[in-house]
């Protein structure tokens, strides 16, 4: 049976804290590696594809990256609302449902319908705890 506590130290892949030991093995809580593995450097790490929503003032960015941390880096925004697995067709398809309050390129205002949209992202967790989700699942499939 699990018991949640302490990870022994951070976690090589996410940097997580806190973990389940199932046998004599720990697993990363926030992002399900197990801890003390390291990824194989000879091979090349996986591209996740992600939506991600940034608010700037009233204002959302609907965009897309395979390097999320690089890319958000590089735009002004106030608060990263959400991550939401995909990539150019799933940013497409939220363009086009959101095109009544786009309000110029990748920008849409924040009303209740695409509040409504994040608020069922956010409800799957912490876009950064996910995004280490899926990394780690990719690199063990």
């Amino acid at each position: 049976m699990p018991s949640n506590r302490d990870l022994p130290g951070p976690c090589l892949l996410c940097g997580g804290g806190s973990g389940s030991r199932i046998g004599s093995a720990w697993i990363c809580e926030t992002c399900g590696w197990r801890y003390g593995d390291v990824p194989d450097s000879d091979l090349p790490l996986p591209q996740i594809e992600v939506v991600y929503y940034l608010r700037y003032d009233r204002r959302v960015k609907i965009g897309t990256s395979r390097r999320p941390r690089q890319r958000l880096a590089s735009i002004r925004h106030d608060e990263l609302l959400a991550f939401e697995r995909g990539g150019r067709s799933i940013e497409q398809q939220r363009h086009r449902e959101y095109a009544a309050i786009r309000e110029g390129g990748e920008w849409f205002t924040l009303d209740a319908e695409l509040r409504a949209h994040i608020t069922r992202l956010r409800a799957v967790g912490d876009p950064w705890q996910l995004y280490a989700r899926w990394f780690s699942e990719a690199l063990r499939a």
